[in-house]
């Protein structure tokens, strides 16, 4: 929509009359809606997106342009991109119809050129986006990518943005060393497993994560620290010498959330949280 407004002037015997002011306005006939499939995102993952394009009016509408900002943001200096086009992803529909794939200029920004629309219809592109190592990853973060269309006409471009948020979850890796790696019987034997977690939500005691083993060879008698603290056999955990399994008890392990943080050249990292648990014990003869 653009605003006018418009006077006239009569001049008569040397003087000159100013009219009052009229303010009329022009409606577009186009108009243009985005969407994301999907308004939640992990590291590296597609994001699927929707453009539709409507042409209310009885002229066909052509010539028209659709970019895409790929969530562009200022960053030292420039401009980083937490959205990549996924090359070969577009598809193109008029009035529901799948068409012929429109060229691309994959950029950054992401530009579709020479689109029409008829009369009374509308066009629909489809593409995927990946999320790039500029995505923010912490909780209240948000990727927010803007699609403009502009040419056939159009007074003023037209603007459509789509929002989308990283998962807050939990995602844990556990990673399990053993010192030393060549053992004798009745020698000493440590096991050392790594818990991470590389999501913006910690594990709680109310999650009830539970570590088991069962250790071949059987270890007998065992000693167990939680992040560098001594567990207790039976408040802690429990532990079968004759089969040599082990389980924490539920809601003994809990693992900080990861912490985030924005690198020098704008891509961001992440800094795991971690819960550290060792188990040590004397390799039993014959086992």
């Amino acid at each position: 929509m653009a605003i006018f407004t418009n006077s006239a002037t009569l001049s008569y015997a040397g003087t000159t009359l100013t009219s009052n002011t009229v303010t009329g306005e022009i409606l577009e006939t186009v108009s243009i809606s985005k969407t994301a499939v999907a308004d939640l995102y992990t590291p590296g993952s597609d994001v699927s997106y929707v453009i539709a394009l409507v042409n209310c009016g009885a002229q066909d509408v052509a010539g028209l342009t659709v970019t895409d900002d790929l969530g562009g943001y200022a960053f030292g200096g420039g401009t980083v991109y937490p959205l990549a086009y996924r090359d070969g992803s577009m598809r193109m529909f008029v009035n529901g119809r799948l068409q012929e794939a429109p060229a691309v200029q994959a950029g950054p920004p992401l530009s579709v050129p020479a689109l029409s629309i008829p009369a009374g219809g509308s066009l629909m592109l489809v593409y995927e986006a990946e999320l790039t190592a500029f995505a923010p990853l912490g909780q209240s973060d948000a990727v927010v990518n803007t699609a403009t269309v502009s040419g056939g006409g159009i007074s003023v471009p037209l603007t459509a943005s789509a929002s989308i948020a990283p998962v807050e979850q939990a995602v844990l890796s556990i990673r399990k060393s053993m010192d030393p790696t060549a053992v004798s019987v009745n020698g000493p034997l440590s096991y050392t497993f790594v818990i991470e977690n590389t999501g913006s939500v910690p594990v709680t005691a109310a999650d009830n994560a539970i570590l088991s083993d069962t250790f071949e060879p059987i270890l007998q008698p065992i000693s167990v620290t939680y992040n560098g603290e001594a567990w207790t056999a039976g408040a802690d955990y429990t532990y079968d010498p004759a089969a040599g399994e082990f389980a924490s008890l539920p809601g003994k392990i809990s693992v900080p959330a990861a912490c985030f943080a924005q690198n020098a050249d704008g891509t961001w990292a992440a800094t795991p949280g971690k819960a550290t648990v060792v188990i040590s014990g004397t390799v039993t003869p014959g086992a």
